[in-house]
This record gives C-alpha cells, sequence and structure tokens, in this order.
C-alpha cells in the first residue's frame, strides 16, 4: 500500500492526457449534452426537479426565480447563477422551446433579443407538460445518486412521459463535438413512437410519413427533404430554412411591400431588420423605400416597403440571398445514450425512448405491485379479525400493554406483526357493517389491481401497451398543429433571381465589341427628330447587329474552330450611349486566333428548337437546342471541325425551314431542312453543297417571311438582288445553280446575303475602306446575270466583305424608328427574339 503523501513520479503526458479526458467526459456527460431518455442536459433537470420539490406545480402560485435559482445552487448545481437562470429563462420562451417546460411571469426576454429582468424581479412555476416529465418519480421509476455534498439526492434521469428531446431539441458544444438537435411537433413525434411499438421492423421511409421533419417554434418554411431524410437516416444532415414572405398590395396608396411574419428559428429579429437596412444604405439591397417593425402581440410583422418600379421578387430573392432570413441548419441528432455519447437515427432515438419507458413502466409497476400487496396483507388481517371479532376484542381487553395484546394476537390467532399493529390501530367505527363492506370491498379491488399489474409484469407486450396508451394520452392533452411548413426544395437561387427581368437593346459592332442599354432609355433618345445612334464606332467600324433581349436571355457566340460559349445579357457590361462597349473576346474564353462567327440571342432553351451551322467545306450540321443548355466557361464542342475547314455561320431554327448555302463561285443550293437530320454535338455534320475546286462556301441562309431577297456582291464591286423565288428547291448535296456570275470583270463572290428594301449595307474593303449602300438602291436582277456596280475599288483593292448595318444613318428623317431585321438573321418566326434597328 502506498504511503499517504509519498511522492509518485509520472510523465507529464499522461497526466495531461488523464486530466484532460477526466474534463473533457466531465464535460460531455455533466453539462453539454442531453441525455437521450429525458432529453434534458443537468442543468435543465436539476432545475425541475427543485421546482417539483418545492410544490411550484403549475395549478399553484408562481415564485420568485430568485429562490429557485437558489434552491438549484445549493442542493443540486453548485455553479454560477448566471448560467442557472439563462437556463431557467430559456425553458419557459416560447420562441426557443416548441412547448416550453416553464410557466414564466414577468420579464423572460424577446425574440429581439432584449435580455430577460433580474431574477429577482421574475417568477415562475412549472409549465403543465412538465409534469408528465416527472410523474411516478416517488415510485422507484428511475434511479437516484448523491448530489455534489452527499446531503440529498437528485434522479439521474427523469421518469419523462413524452419525448422531449425530439420534441423540444437541444443544443450544445461539448469537447470535441456538438448536438444540434431541431424541435418537433409532439403529435407526430408520438405516432412515430407508437409506429415503433406496433412494428419494430418500420423502415425511415415509413417513419417519416409520420414524422416529416423538424417544427420549428417560430414556424417558417423547410425547403426540401434531402437534408430531413439525411439527417433521419444517418444523425447528421442539413436543412434549408427560411421566414415567411408575402407580398401586399396598400388598397387605399397602391404601394407594394414584403411582409415577414415568421422567421427562421433562433433568428434574431432585430439583428435581421439591422442586416436589411445595412444592405438598402450600401445599395446592395435595391427597391427598398421604407422599413418598418410593426409587430406587436398579435405576432410578427416586418414591413420591407418597396419603390414603384421596384420588382417584389427580385427583392424578396436578394433578402433570401443576402440576409439570414434564408439560412441553413446543421442537425447532428448526438444524445448520451448509457453514459457515451453517440450520433442517432430517428428509429434508434424513438427506440431508445420506448426502451426507457418500458423501464420506467416496469419499475412503477414493481413499486405499485408491492404496495399493493402490503395492502392485501393488512386487509386480509383487518378480514380475519373481523371474522373473529368478539374473540379478538376479548383478548385486547385482557391484555395490560399493546405489545402484549399485539403478541397475544400474533399467537393465537396467526397473525402477522404487520396485521397485528394495523389490528390494533383500526378505529372501532370500522367495526360497523358498513365500514366492514368497505373493507371487503377494497380487498376484492386491490386483488384485481395486483392480478392486473401481475399480468403487465408478465407480458412485454402489455408492457409496450401501457407506454403507448400512456403517449397518446399526451398525444390528446398537448398536441397542436404543426407550425413549420414543408415545401419542395426550390433550385439554388441563380444571379438571375436577383436581376429584374427587362428587355435591353444588345449593340455589336463589325470589330466584335458588344454592350446593353435598356430599352426604355435607348428609346427615349431615339424618339423623333433626327435620333441618336447607338452606339458610337470608330470610323472603320459600324454596328452590325443590334436586337433586344432579356436580362435573363442567353447569348449563343459559336466561333470558326466550332465551339459554342454562352453569356447571360446581364453579364454583357451596360455603358453609355458614348461608348463602344467590349471586346468579346474579353468576355468569353476564346482560344488564340479563334473568330466569333455566329452570334445568336435565345430567351429560353426549349424543345423543337435548332441550332444550323455551316462549314467552308460544305457541310451543315443541325443539333437541337437544349444539348447548349449548359455551356461551361471556357465553351464546348459544337460542331467538330476537320483541319483546313472553320465554320461560317449558325442559325437559330424551327427545323421546318428552307435554306440557302452560298458558295465563293457564285453558286447557291436551296433545300429543306428537314433533310438535315438532327446529330449531337461532338460531329462533323452531313454535306449540304457539293464545292468544285478551289470553291468554298461563304454564306448560310434561312428563308425567311416576307418581301426579301438575296443579294450577292463580288470582289469587283459588283453585285445584284434576286428573287428567292428563282431559286429552286433541290436535294442536299447538290452543286446548285448559279446565283451571280464570276466573270473576269466581277471577280469571286464576297457575300451573300438575304435583306429587305428598308436595309443599308456596308461594303468593307480590303483596304479598310467602308461604303454605305442603300438595298433598295440596288437592282433586282435574274439569277444568272453579272450584277451592276456598287463599289469602285481603289487599285489593287477587293471587297472582302459584305454586312448589315443594324441602325439607319443619323439625320434620315423623322420616321427614324424601330422594325424587325430580318428572320434569318435572329430566330425564326414566332421565336423569342425581337431585332431593333434605325
Amino acid at each position: 500500500m502506498q504511503e499517504f503523501g509519498a511522492k509518485v513520479e509520472v510523465t507529464i503526458e499522461e497526466e495531461l492526457k488523464k486530466s484532460y479526458l477526466d474534463y473533457a467526459m466531465s464535460v460531455i456527460i455533466g453539462r453539454a449534452l442531453p441525455d437521450v431518455r429525458d432529453g434534458l442536459k443537468p442543468a435543465h433537470r436539476r432545475i425541475l426537479y427543485a421546482m417539483f420539490k418545492e410544490g411550484l406545480l403549475w395549478n399553484k402560485k408562481y415564485s420568485k426565480c430568485a429562490g429557485v435559482v437558489g434552491e438549484v445552487l445549493k442542493k443540486y448545481h453548485p455553479h454560477g447563477d448566471a448560467a442557472v437562470y439563462d437556463t431557467l429563462v430559456r425553458m419557459a420562451q416560447d420562441w426557443n422551446m416548441r412547448y416550453p417546460l416553464i410557466d414564466g411571469q414577468g420579464n423572460f426576454g424577446s425574440i429581439d433579443g432584449d435580455p430577460p429582468a433580474a431574477y429577482r424581479y421574475t417568477e415562475a412555476r412549472l409549465a403543465r407538460i412538465s409534469e408528465e416529465m416527472l410523474l411516478d418519480l416517488e415510485k422507484e421509476t428511475v434511479d437516484f445518486v448523491p448530489n455534489y455534498d452527499g446531503s440529498t439526492e437528485e434522479p439521474r434521469v427523469l421518469p419523462a412521459r413524452l419525448p422531449n428531446l425530439l420534441v423540444n431539441g437541444s443544443a450544445g458544444i461539448a469537447v470535441g463535438m456538438a448536438t444540434n438537435i431541431p424541435p418537433h411537433n409532439l403529435g407526430e413525434v408520438i405516432a412515430g413512437v407508437a409506429a415503433v411499438i406496433d412494428d419494430p421492423e418500420i423502415e425511415t421511409k415509413a417513419l417519416m410519413k409520420l414524422v416529416p421533419g423538424p417544427d420549428f417554434p417560430t414556424g417558417g418554411y423547410i425547403h426540401g427533404m434531402a437534408g430531413i431524410k439525411e439527417a433521419y437516416e444517418t444523425g447528421k444532415g442539413l436543412i434549408q430554412v427560411r421566414g415567411k414572405v408575402m407580398v401586399e398590395t396598400h388598397a387605399r396608396t397602391g404601394k407594394t411591400s414584403i411582409l415577414i411574419t415568421e422567421i427562421p428559428y433562433q433568428l434574431n429579429k432585430t439583428r435581421l431588420i439591422e442586416r436589411i437596412a445595412e444592405l438598402v444604405r450600401a445599395k446592395k439591397l435595391e427597391g427598398v423605400s421604407d422599413l418598418r417593425d410593426e409587430s406587436d402581440r398579435e405576432g410578427m410583422r416586418i414591413v420591407v416597403e418597396l419603390k414603384k418600379d421596384a420588382n417584389p421578387a427580385v427583392v424578396r430573392n436578394n433578402l433570401f440571398k443576402h440576409t439570414p432570413l434564408q439560412d441553413s441548419f446543421g442537425i447532428i441528432m448526438l444524445a448520451i445514450v448509457d453514459n457515451r455519447p453517440q450520433v442517432l437515427p430517428l428509429k434508434q432515438m424513438l427506440e431508445l425512448f420506448v426502451k426507457h419507458r418500458k423501464e420506467v413502466v416496469t419499475r412503477r409497476c414493481l413499486f405499485e405491485l408491492k404496495k399493493a400487496e402490503e395492502r392485501e396483507h393488512i386487509l386480509i388481517g383487518l378480514q380475519k379479525a373481523l371474522d373473529q371479532l368478539d374473540a379478538v376484542i376479548a383478548l385486547i381487553r385482557k391484555s395490560k400493554t399493546p405489545p402484549e395484546a399485539k403478541d397475544g394476537l400474533i399467537k393465537k390467532f396467526d397473525f402477522t406483526e404487520r396485521q397485528a399493529l394495523a389490528i390494533l390501530d383500526m378505529r372501532l367505527q370500522r367495526l360497523t357493517g358498513l365500514e366492514r363492506q368497505k373493507i371487503l370491498d377494497e380487498l376484492k379491488e386491490v386483488k384485481a389491481e395486483i392480478k392486473r399489474l401481475k399480468e403487465i409484469l408478465g407480458s412485454e407486450k402489455k408492457i409496450l401497451g401501457v407506454v403507448k396508451s400512456e403517449l397518446l394520452e399526451i398525444k390528446q392533452k398537448y398536441a397542436d398543429p404543426r407550425r413549420t411548413e414543408i415545401v419542395a426544395r426550390e433550385e439554388e437561387m441563380t444571379v438571375e433571381d436577383l436581376i429584374a427581368e427587362e428587355d435591353m437593346v444588345v449593340t455589336i459592332s463589325h470589330s466584335g465589341y458588344i454592350k446593353r442599354n435598356a430599352v426604355s432609355l435607348y428609346r427615349a433618345q431615339r424618339r423623333g427628330g433626327r435620333g441618336k445612334t447607338g452606339m458610337t464606332t470608330r470610323e472603320e467600324d459600324f454596328v452590325e447587329d443590334l436586337f433586344i433581349a432579356s436580362t435573363h436571355s442567353h447569348i449563343l457566340f459559336f466561333t470558326n474552330r466550332g465551339k459554342a460559349y454562352c453569356v447571360k445579357v446581364h453579364e454583357i457590361p451596360q455603358a453609355g450611349r458614348a461608348a463602344k462597349g467590349k471586346a468579346i473576346v474579353n468576355l468569353i474564353n476564346v482560344d488564340q486566333g479563334e473568330q466569333v462567327q455566329a452570334i445568336l440571342p435565345v430567351r429560353a432553351f426549349e424543345e423543337g428548337k435548332y441550332i444550323l451551322m455551316a462549314t467552308k467545306r460544305g457541310l451543315v450540321k443541325k443539333t437541337d437546342l437544349m444539348a447548349y443548355a449548359n455551356i461551361r466557361a471556357n465553351g464546348l464542342i459544337a460542331c467538330v471541325i476537320e483541319a483546313g475547314d472553320e465554320l461560317i455561320a449558325a442559325r437559330l431554327t424551327d427545323g421546318e425551314r428552307d435554306i440557302i448555302l452560298s458558295s465563293r463561285n457564285g453558286k447557291a443550293v436551296r433545300f429543306k431542312e428537314s433533310e438535315a437530320r438532327p446529330m449531337g454535338r461532338a460531329t462533323r455534320g452531313v454535306k449540304g453543297m457539293s464545292l468544285g475546286k478551289g470553291d468554298e462556301l461563304i454564306s448560310l441562309d434561312v428563308i425567311g417571311n416576307g418581301e426579301v431577297t438575296l443579294l450577292s456582291a463580288t470582289e469587283r464591286g459588283y453585285g445584284k438582288r434576286s428573287a428567292v423565288e428563282e431559286y429552286p428547291l433541290h436535294h442536299r448535296g447538290g452543286q446548285g445553280v448559279i446565283t451571280i456570275k464570276t466573270t473576269e470583270r466581277n471577280g469571286k463572290v464576297a457575300g451573300v446575303l438575304q435583306v429587305t428594301d428598308e436595309d443599308e449595307l456596308m461594303l468593307i474593303t480590303s483596304g479598310g475602306k467602308i461604303v454605305r449602300i442603300r438595298v433598295k438602291d440596288i437592282s433586282v436582277l435574274s439569277r444568272n446575270t453579272q450584277g451592276v456596280r456598287l463599289i469602285s475599288p481603289e487599285q489593287g483593292e477587293k471587297v472582302a466583305a459584305v454586312s448589315r448595318l443594324a441602325e439607319q444613318e443619323e439625320g434620315n428623317g423623322e420616321n427614324s424608328g424601330e422594325h424587325e431585321t430580318p428572320a434569318s438573321d435572329q430566330e425564326p418566326a414566332g421565336g423569342d427574339a425581337e431585332a431593333e434597328e434605325e
């Protein structure tokens, strides 16, 4: 045996390890984590027990909280008074506890974060539901352990007739672990417990029909079932919670407001309002004119008043995005099981509660059986005494002292000591006929009770039946409707959800600059008189494309290497009228040497639309528009381009149009688009036109509706227009017919365009010279002709390109207005995108 006071050498590592583990287990078991059986941490349990012992029941008068705190500190919980009072206060707050366990009177704080009054001012008593946690405590249903100084005892766990751990939830941070169990609806949880009793093999999926998810005291919404399912199956999961928001229009003023009537669990209302105000001041939340808190005793009401031009849906989405009005709740169902922390799935948690209640009911029945058998023993003695009443009375009268009488009864009538004492204590009035009958009736009842208790104890099924029936009583008494609504998970909010949808004028220059402006601003600047140009360009540049698209629309860019890129309209820089915009190559991640050949606005990706492409070597390819719905930032393959070939054009179609392909040597073929079957993206396409030696494809046109003609321009500056009807319908892959003669005078074809009389063209020479001409000034001639002079190139120059001008020249008269560009250059008739030019 080691001598007291002797030195013991230990390594510091071992001592630190042992001390830290002792401390960690003390925090885990004795402070931070709830017991799976009653769902309480030691501090909560001690407060409830102290109030129960003091007689502060729900139907008794309130008592000062200072007295409760003092009693808890004195007998059970030797920690700080602030910690005990804070714990007591939280159990009385109906925005923290789904079913408050303490009935408080006075200032117990608020959801705004206001602190409670000092404990000398507040009063409390047990809530009615708390007594269900403490019921049968005196019937040896749970173990008692000595308190911290051994002066009294406290229960190791409460009998807990209700599944408090799930019903009120729990949160706590221990050493190296944490618990975060959300509150649930009492009726739903009890239905789940009953289901586990009825069918021990029940699966989580079936349980979730009865317990669909958490039910927060503050209401709100839970979005999606995936996180709940994961938490219930594994014990851990992440759910998305949202406040309840609605849009209201004032009947008198017509002003639109967003009302917040419910907020996520444990969110401080004042901090939410302050956060909204900060966003408004920082101009991160636009469209808000006023912010008020109109909450009262009737309920919560935060009013976010909107400006006249504000979009309520966008403001609402920004509130969800930038404030805690939408938040994530991480579920960790960690609790103490047999003195060890354990993460519990839903079913196991319910099973452990059933196990606890089964033990409580068994111990209660054993206690009651013991008491009933003791009473039966005495009643049998009284009955026996009444049957021999005269002899008993005579013996008692002869006895000189009570001990002598007791011994005489035991010896002569064979009574036990307890029976003899009961006979001696019996009052004379019990000898009347009526009282004798009461003894006999009571004996009968006690025998029946003993039989009932033995039957229960002899059958596990009957014990579980008692557990279930008591739970259903609790449900009948305290269950209430669900407050938190579980709705289908919304898709993750995108940038579009935070941007108001409005039409923008997108302007693209020939040199590859792009910008956008609001339609309202653009039209206001251009209405009447001479008008103003939509983009300032260099002398050698001009606006080649101009169309209207929503901020939520997409713009597809197709390059000569067969790659597709996508940009949202709201991602295009918004620049003033005098700005030229941003270079397209800086907006998308094109590779070196890659050039944009086609730009297509797409309002929505939908079935029944196609992208039709053509390559320099005469191949065409049609792909479903839906194949381009998800384009990565670095683009994706739209068409496989072989060495020496390149993409020259792409058009958006409906699959039912006529197509015209034109070549450098003055040939054109017209065929039905349906002859080109839809293909996947990573394919090379099919032959659209058979090209002669040295020939190449230079244009792809989708025949539009209305009065359109096909304009052909040659390198030597000649050109003409031909009626579309002059181009007969052939099959795909043919050599085509002559569109313009490529004689020595004309040279090769520089460009072919589908035009209307209102269009204006820009002819660009190889020397950089630009000439602007009106389409209506160009003659309409038959196909097999040489055309007329359009431009006189300088010596050594030739026409390099022909482009349609998207804006008319300033000063063209008062009728400068908006009208559509041909359908072939944008979308088929009935398409979503509009085009605007002046």
